[in-house]
């Protein structure tokens, strides 16, 4: 009885920790800029497939809630990630399942020719210049790594940069706890001022 009440308190534990992990990195590096033109970038993760895997469909769901979620009278989705095994972008990947499964008939833009975190900053850039709102859609810690990334290339467009709806509480609970251990091994280049949480 002792061992499954301290493995309940453990996995309790657990779960709350993985929670407000994710939660602190979704408001980190994040404003209140205002304005009626956004961009909101999806950030594609290795899909070797001919069609958006499950972390992918995650990413493209909370890419269009992110788009819906302001109102913004402009806004563009920009789903950037180039290929991957040889198999067509990742962007065109998210693009798809975007228009086909989540009908997301909006403004869409891709970036395809990125291969890495810093690439999808890099190549983004121009299309991010004439807006007012700049939002970054992927899990919390690696849309804390982007937005970082974002910051150290261009630090006035990161005086755009506003939380997206990357991150709800109760969603993907189970996962949270590994996703944290797994983010705070790739935040872990992050400087001190690049992880202050932003309210």
């Amino acid at each position: 009885m002792r061992r499954r009440t301290g493995l309940a308190i453990a996995g309790a534990v657990a779960l709350t920790w993985g929670e407000w992990l994710n939660w602190r990195w979704s408001r980190t590096l994040v404003g209140s800029s205002g304005g009626a033109s956004e961009a909101v970038v999806v950030l594609g993760y290795r899909n070797p497939q001919p069609t958006a895997n499950f972390i992918n469909r995650r990413r493209v769901r909370a890419g269009v809630r992110s788009a819906a979620a302001d109102k913004a009278r402009d806004t563009r989705v920009i789903f950037s990630g180039g290929a991957t095994s040889g198999n067509a972008a990742e962007a065109q990947l998210l693009a798809d399942y975007a228009k086909s499964v989540r009908e997301f008939d909006g403004t869409v833009l891709l970036e395809d020719q990125s291969a890495t975190t810093w690439e999808n900053i890099t190549y983004v850039i121009p299309l991010l210049e004439d807006v007012e709102r700049i939002k970054i859609v992927s899990q919390p810690a690696h849309a804390l790594k982007a937005r970082a990334y974002l910051r150290r290339q261009r630090p006035d467009l990161a005086e755009r940069l506003v939380r997206a709806d990357d991150y709800r509480p109760g969603e993907w609970m189970v996962a949270k706890p590994l996703l944290a251990l797994y983010g705070l091994w790739t935040l872990r280049g992050l400087k001190t001022d690049e992880r202050k949480i932003s309210l």
